[in-house]
This record gives C-alpha cells, sequence and structure tokens, in this order.
C-alpha cells in the first residue's frame, strides 16, 4: 500500500556517509530505529538508500511538525543521533522541509485496455 502523502506534511532528507571503520553495529542499530520511527504517532514513511559512492539517503516522512519534532527528540533516537557522530558518521546533512504540493500517478487499465489516470 502506498503512503498517504499530502500537503503540510514534514519530509525529512538525511544524507550520510559512514567512516571507513565504522561500529559494525551499525546496521543493527538503524534497523533499531527504523522500527521505532514506525511506532510513533503522525509517522508516515520512510526509505532508505545507498549510492554507487557509498553515500546513504534516508528520507523520512511525518504527519506534522509536532510528530516531526517528537521523532527528532525521542530519547532513543536521540541518543542514536550521538552515536552516529561518535561511531558511525563521517559527514552527513539534514533537510527538513514542509510538503508545499503532492502529485501522483498511478497506471491502471482501463476496460479498453487503455492506461488510465486515477
Amino acid at each position: 500500500m502506498e503512503p498517504d502523502f499530502a500537503e503540510g506534511q514534514v519530509l525529512t532528507v538525511f544524507r550520510s556517509r559512514l567512516t571507513a571503520d565504522a561500529n559494525p553495529a551499525y546496521g543493527a542499530h538503524a534497523e533499531r530505529m527504523s522500527d521505532l520511527a514506525q511506532t510513533m504517532p503522525g509517522y508516515v514513511d520512510h526509505k532508505a538508500f545507498t549510492a554507487e559512492d557509498g553515500e546513504r539517503v534516508t528520507i523520512v516522512t511525518f504527519a506534522d511538525r509536532d510528530s516531526h519534532d517528537a521523532w527528532r527528540l525521542q530519547t532513543d533516537h536521540v541518543e542514536a543521533q550521538r552515536a552516529g557522530i561518535k561511531d558511525y558518521y563521517q559527514s552527513y546533512s539534514l533537510q527538513v522541509g514542509t510538503v508545499a504540493k503532492v502529485s501522483r500517478f498511478t497506471r491502471t487499465l482501463g476496460p479498453d485496455g487503455y492506461a488510465t489516470r486515477r
């Protein structure tokens, strides 16, 4: 099922690079944070990707600023942020914004066999 993206949601883009000798616990720690984020009120969706050059990108969507800020300040998440600086990341950047527009397209076939928009 596709997430219910909407105007006014808060979108975070977290870009990072691990150190050459990053603590091997990173994967398990990241998985715990992923699971925890999904339990937070206002959580909408997140996806993580790793580019060919090693940069990691995580895109997180929360319903509104309050739910985003609750996640930002959540105790285990704050601890993970500290661990990231201490044990995992060579660098990171964070961009947070409010969604101004949402559009979507899903290909479906009509009775005539041609694609239709919904």
